[in-house]
């Protein structure tokens, strides 16, 4: 199963809440979630965010898993179709070539402001593991260049910090 095919499930998961038959299991949407660890994983958010305003590369890097964690707006399927029929049969839909290190690489050498606003953010947190959903709009200077819908999957790691392990999004260029 690939990546992508997985991050789908996983929104599609995030925005289209199961339906409980009555006679459900009992454990069904119930999570071990904390209000510390609630707090924790939107500082990560913040943090996130302040660390594009700043431009404060290393502050973004402390927020990731490691620099190899899928970093990806996926190709949507008509792209994927035409990709399959013209060059690569196995074309997913992801890009090997970007990924986190070249968006720190911008964020690094971009000579304006880049900012990333966040809307109607949802966290769903069991245990070890959290999911932050949210709207976005990304800005160079005060153009916003593109916004869409970002999902982000996150890990408890042993230091008890929240760390990003993917993010995804889609993209939809300059809103109208």
């Amino acid at each position: 199963m690939s990546v992508f095919f997985r991050a789908a499930v996983l929104a599609a998961a995030l925005i289209c809440p199961p339906v409980f038959a009555a006679d459900g299991p009992a454990h069904v949407g119930k999570y071990d979630s904390t209000p510390e660890d609630i707090a924790a994983i939107n500082k990560v958010v913040q943090d996130f965010q302040t660390a594009l305003k700043t431009k404060d590369v290393k502050l973004l890097s402390s927020l990731m898993l490691n620099s190899n964690i899928l970093w990806a707006s996926p190709a949507n399927p008509e792209g994927i179709a035409k990709v399959r029929e013209t060059i690569d049969v196995n074309f997913d839909g992801l890009s090997p070539i970007t990924g986190y290190p070249d968006f720190a690489e911008f964020i690094k050498t971009e000579k304006q402001m880049v900012e990333e606003r966040f809307y109607n953010v949802r966290i769903t947190q069991d245990r070890h593991i959290a999911f932050v959903l949210f709207d976005f709009d990304f800005r160079i200077g005060d153009k916003v260049i593109n916004h869409g819908l970002e999902a982000w999957q996150m890990l408890k790691v042993a230091d008890n910090k929240w760390k990003i392990v993917s993010v995804y999004w889609s993209s939809k260029g300059k809103p109208k």
